[in-house]
């Protein structure tokens, strides 16, 4: 697959602070790509300088197969997680102000946010200041500013901050869409369960270092352990302990259940799933077989506590 942006060998420094040290990534087109690392990891430096807010002292940027230049900020549209609309503008006159500064005539612009307004119901928001709005309110106007013009790009910083869960979903469904329209997305966020849910490639920065890149289901094969959650309905508990014992490394498992059985939560190494499962199946009824399939926050905690 071909990549929408590639960052190669990147170094930025602030004085005696080197904020990305030799970063590289590779974003596919149309993925959505995590970018993921806890707060001064360095994202937001390499966020920026993706939108040419700052420049690197070292290493380039290439859009779609480019070098990184002036014509393409046309071709990005960036949500920062600290929103940069004018408080006591009107919402209309706003919009139309940055889409135009984006490349769009007046009369597209317009067209456009009729469009957006109405699909997001917030027609009414026209005539209204910022400062009127509450920040999820605010948030969608900010939304709509950055996907307006259509980018290559998206770049979303914490997208659903300040959103209650209906309008979360309702911009998860439209971050979706604009992917099956075309569109890559960058979604930098501290939230894995919507990483679990939206993406399809992550990189993890991590002390101004990348630590991981990769597709999120190869990352997950890396880091998968070999671990089952098993419930058994037995009557033979000391004895299929032994048993489990002697071949398997086992524990103690905490997952609900509709049955009063036994959670054990067991590693079974190089053995298959298979001869686990057989075991069980001679000592009693197994009522639950799944394997831990490490989370995204599994991955980040493991990852870098390291």
């Amino acid at each position: 697959m071909d990549n929408i942006l590639e960052v190669k060998n990147v170094v930025k420094q602030y004085g005696d602070y080197t904020a990305l040290n030799n970063v590289s990534l590779q974003v596919p087109k149309g993925s959505i790509y995590g970018l993921l690392g806890p707060n001064g990891a360095g994202k937001t430096s390499l966020i920026r300088i993706i939108n040419q807010i700052t420049m690197p002292d070292k290493g380039e940027v290439l859009l779609d197969g480019q070098k990184l230049n002036l014509d393409h900020v046309k071709d990005i549209g960036y949500m920062p997680e600290e929103r940069g609309l004018y408080k006591s503008m009107k919402v209309g006159e706003q919009a139309l102000y940055l889409a135009q500064l984006k490349g769009l005539s007046k009369a597209e612009a317009k067209k456009q946010l009729d469009y957006w307004f109405d699909r997001l119901e917030i027609q009414g928001w026209w005539n209204k200041k910022i400062q009127e709005l509450s920040k999820g309110m605010a948030q969608k106007i900010q939304f709509v500013v950055t996907i307006l013009h259509k980018p290559k790009l998206l770049i979303f910083d914490e997208p659903f901050s300040g959103f209650d869960p209906v309008n979360a979903n309702l911009i998860k469904d439209e971050i979706l869409e604009l992917k099956k329209q075309g569109a890559t997305i960058i979604f930098s966020t501290h939230r894995m369960e919507s990483v679990e849910e939206l993406c399809d490639d992550i990189a993890l920065i991590h002390k101004s270092n990348k630590l991981i890149e990769g597709k999120l289901i190869d990352v997950k094969k890396q880091y998968r352990s070999n671990t089952f959650e098993i419930g058994i309905m037995t009557s033979n508990v000391e004895g299929l302990m032994y048993q489990l014992t002697q071949k398997f490394t086992v524990g103690q498992a905490n997952f609900k259940s509709l049955n009063d059985d036994l959670k054990l939560e067991i590693q079974i190494g190089n053995s298959s799933p298979n001869e686990l499962l057989n075991l069980l199946a001679q000592n009693g009824q197994v009522t639950h077989f799944v394997e831990k399939i490490p989370s995204v926050n599994d991955i980040f905690i493991q990852t870098v506590s390291k």
